[in-house]
């Protein structure tokens, strides 16, 4: 996608040169009657869309000097239609200018408001250890920068008494009202998760959190996954299932027994979402992910098969595994990511490989 962006830069900055170097061409080869001249403005017009205001000028200095070659070599220097094209290529050169001038600060509006996203975005997506007990864990976030729109992907993992507590989710919307959403969840998250004494009042804390908070439908669909030695539980709001890829090569979808709503909606189901327990033992490995990766689709229209392409995460590392799914989830679409996707995978090892209990952060992607 970045050597077609920079193709397709280098096409629009040779546009102006282009048209001029045609028209003068036809100019030349047709003489004067057929009025080719004043079509030299397009020059001009079109140097707005790229570069500087010097480049601008250039091109309006370029036009002008064409202008003057060739009515010199058509004869019609100084008759009155050659004055009008004159006048003609000024004022297009002065609106080239004022444009380009407007263009270059939306343009550093625009790019100080995606910085100041980007930033609030990696105060709240921090990275995550590594290393947890036995569990290797690493983690993907490819950003649909989409103007200045950032979504509300979110992911976090905390350490407890007991085990490890991990959560994956997405805010409905984007921008920075779903950014303050996804700040309230993982604020809640990284209080609760490792003091509560179980998964279902971890929950119960961002559901709390999210009330005092949220207005009208406004939501956060979430996983909560608590293992704790060989034994999983998952907390399902709303979200898409978790992968469960078993050391046997085979895999599946956990899904919950009963489906719940996201956190935020309580009132459409009094009940809570009830855990799920299955076991994860040496060499299973969870991939969390948000609707980003499953609603991909490529040029037919076809969805990501997710359950279909978890040979990607056979390598050793686990993180280059997620980057070996990442590739080919945008080697899939059609055309750039229509919403942001974060994906968390957590790798079971055996218990004396995983002595250490912290090796650093994982990097965001």
């Amino acid at each position: 996608m970045r050597l077609s962006a920079n193709r397709n830069r280098f096409l629009l900055g040779l546009l102006p040169y282009a048209m001029m170097g045609a028209i003068a061409f036809a100019d030349a080869v047709t003489g004067p009657e057929y009025g080719f001249l004043p079509l030299l403005s397009l020059g001009p017009a079109f140097a707005s869309l790229s570069g500087g205001v010097k480049r601008a000028l250039s091109i309006g200095v370029l036009a002008m000097l064409l202008c003057a070659v060739l009515a010199v070599y058509n004869g019609v220097l100084g008759t009155r239609q050659n004055t009008v094209t004159w006048g003609t290529l000024l004022g297009v050169i002065g609106a080239s200018v004022v444009a380009t001038m407007g263009r270059q600060r939306r343009e550093r509006e625009l790019a100080n408001v995606r910085s100041i996203a980007e930033a609030a975005q990696r105060v709240l997506l921090k990275p995550v250890p590594r290393q947890a007990g036995h569990l290797r864990i690493a983690v993907s976030y490819t950003s649909a920068v989409t103007e200045a729109l950032i979504g509300g992907d979110l992911y976090e993992v905390a350490s407890f008494p007991g085990g490890v507590r991990v959560i994956v989710g997405d805010v409905q919307g984007k921008g920075l009202e779903a950014v303050e959403t996804a700040a309230i969840v993982l604020g809640a998250f990284r209080e609760a998760a490792p003091d509560e004494p179980d998964i279902k009042a971890v929950g119960a804390r961002l559901e709390r959190a999210l009330n005092r908070r949220l207005k009208g439908e406004d939501f956060v669909t979430a996983i909560l996954a608590e293992i704790r030695d060989d034994d999983l539980t998952l907390l399902n709001y709303g979200h898409p299932p978790p992968l469960l890829l078993r050391a046997d090569g085979t895999s599946l979808f956990a899904e919950p027994e009963q489906a719940a709503p996201p956190l935020g909606l309580a009132d459409l189901e009094p009940d809570p979402p009830l855990p799920y327990g299955l076991p994860f033992t040496s060499g299973d490995q969870l991939l969390l992910y948000t609707d980003g990766v499953i609603e991909a689709r490529d040029p037919s229209g076809g969805f990501y098969p997710l359950d279909e392409r978890v040979a990607h995460l056979k390598a050793d590392d686990p993180e280059e595994a997620l980057e070996n799914l990442r590739r080919d989830l945008l080697t899939h679409l059609s055309g750039p990511l229509q919403d942001d996707t974060a994906m968390l995978l957590v790798r079971c090892r055996t218990h004396l490989e995983g002595l250490e209990n912290f090796e650093g952060p994982a990097e965001e992607r």
